[in-house]
């Protein structure tokens, strides 16, 4: 019987004890003026005898792992009859009535001591499995430990990749902005000095020495998304001289109406496999346009 039995079993058995002892006393005390005291004692030790060969009995199945429901009930039936004792002796005696109905509840908690010792020896486990149930449930914590661990982990990097992502989007708004206004600052400088009185005259002094006799048209650059031209190398196609280039740009220009602009001539001119420098085509179409 280790340490941990001795707790639950000890009760039990004083508690049984003195119930039997109080039990024998009542009999001895209320049967002893109406029968012999021999009598009377072995009414007493009949029914802590019984008591005690029923609850033998009872330890014994329970030590092999049984259970009798019959041995139980008569067991309970003689702890319920000395509790009747000690009941009946407290209402019939004259004197210290209470005292005796204060204690009349012994064989009855004497019982229950011995059922909470069955049912703590129906559960009780080996130290093995105490130690391996710890260790699950150890085990247990430190995956939970873990888990949260990881999410907290988890959170933290996605927090910390939300936030350069942000800090890193709005820099490329600022960035964006920025450029915007200067773009816009720029377009602004490239109108009013295109719109001024005299813009005119010093593009002409300008132009003047590279094209003779054509009065410059000056646009401002397109600010969007370009078409690309192809480009053909001087080998692709024939160079053109100054007429043949003014009939074909003149032809290709008025190909729809209204004419086409520079931008769609040129594209439409070495689409179609022609070949003539930017500056000379550009002449061309001034010269016409103009």
């Amino acid at each position: 019987m280790n340490s941990k039995t001795t707790k639950t079993v000890l009760p039990a058995v004083a508690m049984t004890a003195v119930s039997m002892v109080l039990t024998l006393a009542v009999v001895m005390m209320w049967l002893g003026t109406a029968v012999p005291w021999p009598v009377a004692l072995v009414v007493g030790l009949g029914i802590d005898g019984g008591w005690l060969a029923t609850l033998a009995y009872e330890r014994r199945l329970a030590a092999q792992g049984d259970h009798n429901r019959a041995v139980t009930a008569v067991g309970w039936c003689f702890g319920l009859l000395a509790a009747g004792v000690l009941v009946a002796h407290a209402l019939t005696a004259e004197a210290s009535a209470g005292a005796w109905l204060a204690v009349a509840w012994l064989p009855i908690a004497a019982k229950a001591l011995w059922l909470v010792h069955s049912l703590w020896e129906r559960t009780a486990l080996t130290p093995d499995a105490l130690g391996a149930i710890r260790g699950i449930q150890q085990e247990a914590r430190d995956d939970a430990a873990v888990a949260r661990a990881r999410l907290r982990a988890h959170a933290t990097t996605e927090e910390t990749r939300l936030t350069a992502v942000t800090a890193a989007g709005a820099r490329v708004a600022r960035v964006q902005a920025e450029t915007a206004q200067t773009l816009s600052r720029a377009w602004s400088t490239l109108k009013t000095t295109r719109d001024g009185e005299e813009t005119g005259p010093a593009l002409t002094s300008v132009t003047t020495p590279v094209t003779p006799g054509v009065t410059p048209r000056w646009e401002l650059p397109v600010w969007g998304p370009t078409e690309t031209v192809p480009t053909l190398t001087l080998d692709a196609a024939p160079v053109l001289s100054g007429e043949a280039l003014d009939a074909l740009v003149d032809q290709i220009r008025h190909s729809e109406v209204p004419a086409l602009s520079y931008r769609e001539t040129a594209t439409r001119f070495r689409a179609a496999g022609h070949s003539a420098s930017e500056v000379r085509l550009r002449a061309a179409w001034k010269r016409l346009a103009a």
